[in-house]
């Protein structure tokens, strides 16, 4: 092997390890009233972009959202549920009382299958709506 093929083969390769974001999973949440148990009134919207890294399972968010009754006072990543049913806080999101939240956190091996088996749901819990104002199942 020349120098110069083993030196695009390790540039290769380091290019590859040191690519680890590009294969994060893209995930995504539209949340609306009508996705609340039960449901509820509200002109609130809104969106979660979500990117999952099954190598390191951090999980990354931007979740914004419009429209609310009121400030948000909390928003959260429940599970594990499906759809219509509800659950327990799983993954806190900080900051969430002003649009955009952005933020990550780590999974453990449970946190990570539920998320991946589509068990996880965001939620944005206002004063007017203190077990959830707007929800969205978090799909791929």
């Amino acid at each position: 092997m020349s120098n110069k093929t083993m030196l695009a083969t390790l540039a290769l390769g380091a290019a590859i390890a040191f690519a680890g974001p590009a294969f994060a999973e893209k995930m995504k949440a539209t949340l609306d009233g009508k996705a609340e148990v039960p449901p509820t009134t509200t002109a609130g919207k809104g969106t979660a972009d979500i990117d999952y890294d099954a190598a390191t399972k951090k999980l990354s968010w931007k979740v914004t959202y419009s429209g609310l009754s009121g400030p948000a006072t909390a928003a959260h990543f429940h599970g594990p549920a499906e759809a219509g049913k509800n659950a327990g806080v799983a993954v806190a999101i900080p900051n969430a009382t002003s649009s955009p939240a952005e933020g990550s956190a780590t999974l453990t091996d449970a946190q990570a299958a539920d998320l991946m088996a589509g068990k996880y749901y965001v939620n944005i819990h206002t004063a007017a709506n203190p077990g959830g104002e707007i929800r969205g199942q978090v799909t791929k």
